[in-house]
């Protein structure tokens, strides 16, 4: 969940910061002490490797609909998007009926966007006809080589190879609304590549 700094999570604004102190006193990314909401994200969730095809399906679901949006504005409506979507179980999702597309357009705990909300629903289609694991092999699968800690925001990158080459195999694959941006926000925050800065205290948590 969420590019640092391009696309948000993370993305205050773009800058070339370097780790900050926190209310600890401890050194963190700095987007990471623009609110409470993503101190706790930050310290406890960002970054850190995320397994399994439902855990990764939400992640997907929800950089989509971050497109466009603060990611605070998704992190906030966390738990809105979760009772929603049934807890993002794909196969559950895959099962929707025009009923819950119509309950999903008129949800005020979610963002109701007919385009992303059509594509959650197209993508759990696609990924219930997967074998079990498929989804969590292919991501892991684009994993990049670990790179040199970046010092400040402004040397962590919105698209790299690996992101560019992941949105391309969704899409060959059938998936929707995943560009290189939004597969860059799903390897930083699903801890497939540490964008951590180098003095951030998080880093080598």
């Amino acid at each position: 969940m969420g590019a640092a700094p391009a696309a948000e999570p993370p993305a205050a604004e773009p800058s070339a910061s370097g780790a900050l102190p926190g209310p600890d006193g401890l050194l963190r990314c700095p987007w990471g002490l623009s609110a409470p909401d993503y101190l706790a994200y930050h310290d406890e969730e960002w970054g850190r490797p995320v397994h399994g095809d439902d855990a990764l399906f939400e992640r997907l679901c929800l950089e989509a609909f971050q497109s466009g949006l603060s990611w605070l504005t998704i992190l906030r409506r966390r738990p809105g998007f979760r009772a929603a979507f049934a807890g993002f179980r794909i196969a559950e999702v895959a099962a929707f009926t025009e009923e819950d597309r119509a309950r999903l357009l008129a949800d005020p705990g979610i963002i109701r966007n007919r385009a992303k909300i059509d594509a959650t629903l197209a993508n759990a289609r696609v990924l219930a006809g997967w074998r079990p694991g498929e989804l969590d092999e292919l991501i892991w699968s684009h994993a990049p080589a670990p790179r040199p800690a970046p010092r400040t925001l402004a040397e962590v990158p919105a698209v790299t190879a690996a992101s560019t080459a992941l949105a391309k195999e969704l899409k060959r694959r059938g998936l929707r609304f995943v560009g290189p941006t939004t597969a860059y926000a799903l390897l930083q925050a699903c801890g497939l590549t540490n964008d951590h800065l180098a003095d951030c205290a998080m880093r080598e948590r």
